[in-house]
Parts: structure tokens; C-alpha cells; sequence
């Protein structure tokens, strides 16, 4: 025998208010992430965009991928914006952080290579073989490399949880995206998705596990020579 049993207001009431947790509890670490980067981002794009970005010791490129020995579409972006920033004299360093659990896959040698060829020099690169991750990379770049401001460069989609996350480990941060809407309009959307996850996660990770690097030291001195130079923004 089938039993017809209908749902009770009081029933129905309990399930509506379910809903609206589970949605706010989703949607809290984008809040998190937009309201602490608001008033620390910058859009490369049109005119006077340097302008609206305050010196900073470093550059903190993080990485996107490589095909084969060659940083992808994306990361060759993130690494013109960091190049124009050292040439605008808005930043002393650039600190590459990138994946080189494996080794066949070297992203920050190969950020390395790419800013080579476009007249960077070598003595104002530092390279972060253990950057894993955005939370990784925000906090080596205080605790093993001695930062302490930080413009980080990515995609503007990125660009809310990248600098929340930097901010949250202790940095003095802005952050400069690209707009890769307009070039890479599919993949944007794709991993603009994702980011409701990662940020979820980065969330977990810096504000209520406060998780350390997969690789927390030792501490390195390379930046602080850097900016032990004459003139370095904050030396």
C-alpha cells in the first residue's frame, strides 16, 4: 500500500532554511575572498593601469602551466605583466613561484627562460621550486623568502583568492590580473567555475587550518639581497 504523506509546514519551513545555509556556507569564502582583495586590485588593461599600482619589493608571479618546456598562453601573460612592473620601477624583484614536484616539470625555470628573453636579468629573479598551490606560494613568499609586499600577478579571475590568501599569510599586498576574457573566453569561464571550489579550499586552508607549505623551509636570503640594494622599494 502506498502512503500518501505530505510534507508539513513546519517540515517544509526546516528544508527552506537548510537550503539557504548550505547556500550561504557556499557562497561565504567568495565573500571572504572578494571583500579582502577589493581594495587591492588592479586590471592590466587601458591606459594608466601602472600608475594605479604602488611600488612593492616584488613581483609574485605565480604559475599556470606549462606545455611542454613553454609556459602556457595564460602564464606567458602573468609573466608580461610581471615584466612590465620591473621595467615601470614598480617592483625590484620578481619571485616565481611555481610546481617542480617532478623532474620533468619545472615551472619556474621556465618563467625564468621566458623573462630571460624578454631582457629581464637574471640577479632580479628568484625562483620558488615549491610553489604548489596559492596558499604555498603566499606564505614561502614571507616565511622562506623574507617578503613582506608582495604585487601578486595573475588572471583577474584569480586575482580575489590570490590576494586574500597573500594578505592572510602576513603580506602587504596588491595584485595586478590580466583580463583573459578576452582571448581565452571558454577556458576563463571554465576555470572562473572552479574557483567557487578553490577558494573553498583556500578558505579551509589559511583561515581555519591554517595549513603549512607542503615544503615550509629553510629559509632563503636571495630576495633579501636583492632588496639590500640601493633603492630597493621597502630596503
Amino acid at each position: 500500500m502506498l502512503l500518501n504523506v505530505r510534507p508539513t509546514r513546519k517540515g517544509l519551513r526546516r528544508a527552506y532554511q537548510g537550503l539557504v545555509l548550505v547556500s550561504v556556507l557556499a557562497l561565504a569564502p567568495m565573500t571572504w575572498a572578494w571583500l579582502g582583495s577589493s581594495a587591492h586590485r588592479e586590471a592590466a588593461e587601458g591606459d594608466g593601469w601602472l600608475g594605479r599600482v604602488p611600488p612593492a619589493q616584488a613581483a609574485l608571479v605565480l604559475g599556470a602551466g606549462l606545455y611542454g618546456k613553454q609556459p602556457t598562453a595564460m602564464l606567458a601573460r602573468r609573466l608580461d605583466i610581471a615584466a612590465e612592473l620591473y621595467r615601470a620601477g614598480k617592483v625590484r624583484a620578481l619571485l616565481l613561484s611555481g610546481d617542480n614536484s617532478r623532474k620533468e616539470y619545472d615551472e619556474p625555470t621556465a618563467m625564468r627562460d621566458y623573462l630571460r628573453g624578454k631582457g629581464v636579468p637574471d640577479r632580479v629573479m628568484v625562483l620558488d621550486y615549491a610553489g604548489f598551490d596559492t596558499w604555498d606560494s603566499c606564505v614561502r613568499a614571507r616565511k622562506v623568502f623574507g617578503a613582506r609586499q608582495v604585487t601578486v600577478v595573475t588572471q583577474e579571475f584569480h586575482l580575489p583568492r590570490a590576494v586574500t590568501l597573500c594578505r592572510t599569510a602576513g603580506l602587504e599586498t596588491f595584485g595586478v590580473g590580466d583580463d583573459s576574457t578576452r582571448q581565452f573566453a571558454a577556458t576563463t569561464y571554465v576555470y572562473a567555475t572552479r574557483e567557487l571550489f578553490a577558494t573553498a579550499k583556500a578558505f579551509a586552508d589559511a583561515m581555519i587550518l591554517h595549513s603549512d607549505p607542503v615544503y615550509p623551509g629553510p629559509r632563503e636570503v636571495s630576495l633579501d639581497r636583492i632588496l639590500a640594494q640601493p633603492g630597493a622599494p621597502g630596503a
